[in-house]
């Protein structure tokens, strides 16, 4: 398996943090926009089987989102099936325990799939419910090739419907690094994922917790 380290970091000011990507030299991915929507569906067991052994998988629908040309709307689509779990312990090819202690650090399989609908019914022909849904805006950065301590990191700013974040993914060097040139120290890491975030949301402000999804869809 892959192995996915990250942190997150919460955004209070997006113009002065798109600022400071731009000074770092940070561009949108993919030579575009690099905006994103993302409908994400997690799927488990009715006893929650794999959430209790730290376990995610799920279904991921990617639209970009681009301008509509004489009234059509955006194209560009792709879903991908994504499974998660702890990482083992002594499997780190990233850097040693003290290293990446800080950051969220997991093994990862991520797969593009051709249907996200066929692939719903097959989880729940076993057994599975997705019983959590959850979408955002995403907008991933890269460094230039010039930024030869950037290799293999990503920069990705997340609206939420609670709130905007900015995720670093890569080397825990480079995250270090980056989060520093972005304003911030390893006291503002957030290692949880969106779900925890959301259900602690939901609680601060006294709203029963449902799907993570914008007031429109609601």
């Amino acid at each position: 398996m892959a192995q996915e380290i990250e942190i997150k970091l919460r955004v209070s000011n997006v113009k002065t943090l798109r600022l400071r990507l731009k000074r770092l030299g940070a561009r949108p991915a993919a030579g575009g926009s690099g905006c994103v929507h993302e409908w994400n569906v997690i799927f488990d067991t009715p006893e929650g089987g794999l959430a209790k052994h730290g376990q995610l998988l799920r279904i991921r629908t990617e639209t970009l989102e681009t301008k509509p040309k004489k009234g059509k709307p955006a194209s560009g689509q792709r879903t991908l099936l994504t499974f998660k779990k702890p990482l083992v312990r002594g499997a780190s090819t990233s850097g040693s325990p003290q290293e990446t202690h800080r950051h969220k650090v997991r093994e990862e399989i991520e797969v593009e799939v051709a249907d996200a609908t066929v692939l719903a019914k097959i989880f729940e022909g076993l057994g599975m419910r997705g019983w959590f849904r959850y979408e955002k805006y995403r907008t991933t950065f890269r460094l230039s090739a010039a930024s030869g301590w950037a290799k293999g990191l990503l920069i990705e700013l997340d609206e939420t419907p609670i709130g905007t974040f900015v995720e670093l993914e890569g080397p825990p060097a480079a995250i270090d690094r980056t989060a520093q040139e972005l304003g911030y120290t390893r006291r503002d890491y957030v290692l949880k994922n969106y779900l925890v975030l959301y259900v602690e949301e939901c609680r601060r402000i006294g709203q029963q917790p449902g799907d993570m999804v914008f007031a429109a869809r609601k």
